[in-house]
């Protein structure tokens, strides 16, 4: 399926993402070559992932031909409008990382190459629910995948003990286990609903089987208010209601006291969680560990993704060939991705990867299997198809469920909002809907 399909006013979507992401950089990147250049090929790689120049060294080592050169980024939405103001202005860098959430924004304004071709043995790298976030429902490809945030179940191993409950294997069971800590002491919470962050309710929507949007044709769907996205939202919007849980946002100050404190004993998080828990929570040490986040249905094993971003090719540039093949050496090949691992600290979203990472986070010297338990869990993720104007959405959510968090209201009413601030923003934008 061809990218127009994706969008009838491009112009108009462009200019919606680039609106919604303040103070983002309007520096261009070199202006393109227009013949073949004399020498090696030079690529530009713009990448947010620490120590990628290291990594990128060790490719231009071994392949004098093509010369890679990194640009670092701040990453986050200022990048995603920097390298459409780019691709607009007809002078993008060769490769960007892209998250996959921004993937369709991209291809919407025609700044992405589809590298399908002998994508064949690269996309068995890779389980199913990942390489759909690249692929977003058709036969085009418009990314590598690089690293990914399978969501997971973090909670304090010692304190359960304490409380006398068992890791929660149902999201049923978690119910429970909130109530019993209240009952057992009432200045403590099992877990906490965060409405300021859109992505970890995506990956729990993802588990419970959520498509938020979807393509037919050359038409747009859009059902952020599906039956799995109100069951999740209801069901913490009941824990809230009924003082179960907390609802106090994620990475503030009061979230970090909590956590440090032991006043807060589950985070629902992705696969990065060690490196904010060791930087927020010092105090807990080796005696947090991690477990397959709770499941609807017994015996089920479902996770979801937050975060993760890829390697995309930009239409414009003159060298697609060679940079698909560096963006396929990046992620797929077992000294790229060790470089990953050990230089820039992602997680590889390569099935392969995870056998790379060895010794478990310090954080978690008490559980040495951490490592093994991610690549399980992760097996099990699955995401969906993200829509052109995700930032919209994600905008939407923060608004709808600060008022429903503050409110104690009804959770899917919050859900039913960003279901028509995103159709009545597409329809404004002119693209094409189905119901």
């Amino acid at each position: 399926m061809h990218r127009n399909r994706l969008a009838v006013a491009v112009g108009a979507a462009l200019a919606t993402l680039v609106a919604g992401c303040s103070g983002a950089s309007q520096e261009p990147a070199p202006a393109a070559q227009s013949s073949a250049p004399a020498g090696p090929v030079k690529l530009t790689y713009w990448s947010w992932v620490p120590n990628m120049d290291k990594i990128a060294a060790v490719w231009n080592e071994a392949h004098p031909d093509i010369q890679v050169t990194i640009s670092k980024q701040a990453g986050g939405d200022d990048a995603a409008a920097k390298f459409l103001t780019a691709a607009k202005a007809g002078n993008p860098p060769d490769l960007v990382q892209a998250e996959y959430q921004m993937l369709p924004s991209f291809v919407a304004a025609d700044a992405l190459a589809d590298i399908k071709n002998d994508m064949s043995q690269t996309k068995a790298e890779f389980s199913e629910g990942i390489w759909g976030l690249v692929t977003l429902g058709t036969d085009a490809v418009y990314a590598i995948p690089q690293d990914s945030g399978p969501m997971m179940l973090y909670y304090r191993q010692d304190l359960f003990k304490k409380y006398g409950i068992e890791v929660p294997k149902t999201w049923d069971e978690y119910a429970e286990a909130a109530r019993t800590v209240r009952k057992k002491d009432p200045k403590v919470f099992l877990g906490t609903f965060s409405s300021k962050d859109p992505g970890a309710f995506v990956g729990l929507a993802q588990q419970a089987g959520a498509q938020w949007w979807s393509i037919s044709g050359q038409s747009w769907k859009v059902g952020i208010n599906d039956e799995p996205t109100k069951k999740v939202a209801d069901y913490w919007g009941g824990l809230v209601k009924e003082g179960a849980i907390d609802g106090q946002p994620y990475f503030t100050p009061e979230w970090n006291k909590a956590l440090n404190d032991g006043k807060l004993l589950t985070w629902p998080s992705a696969v990065w969680g060690p490196g904010v828990l060791s930087g927020n929570a010092p105090n807990g040490k080796g005696k947090w560990a991690i477990a397959p986040l709770p499941q609807w249905n017994a015996g089920e094993s479902l996770s979801g993704f937050w975060g993760g971003s890829s390697t995309a090719i930009a239409e414009k540039s003159p060298n697609k060939a060679a940079a698909t093949q560096f963006a396929t050496w990046l992620n797929t090949d077992p000294q790229a991705l060790g470089l990953l691992v050990k230089e820039g600290a992602v997680y590889p979203a390569s099935t392969k990867g995870g056998g790379l990472l060895g010794e478990a986070p310090d954080y978690f010297s008490n559980q040495p299997d951490f490592w093994e338990q991610a690549a399980a869990i992760s097996a099990g993720a699955r995401g969906f198809t993200f829509g052109p104007n995700v930032n919209v959405t994600y905008n939407a959510f923060k608004d709808a469920f600060d008022k429903a968090v503050h409110d104690k209201s009804v959770f899917s009413d919050a859900v039913q909002t960003m279901q028509e601030t995103t159709v009545a923003d597409m329809q404004k934008s002119g693209f094409q809907l189905t119901q």
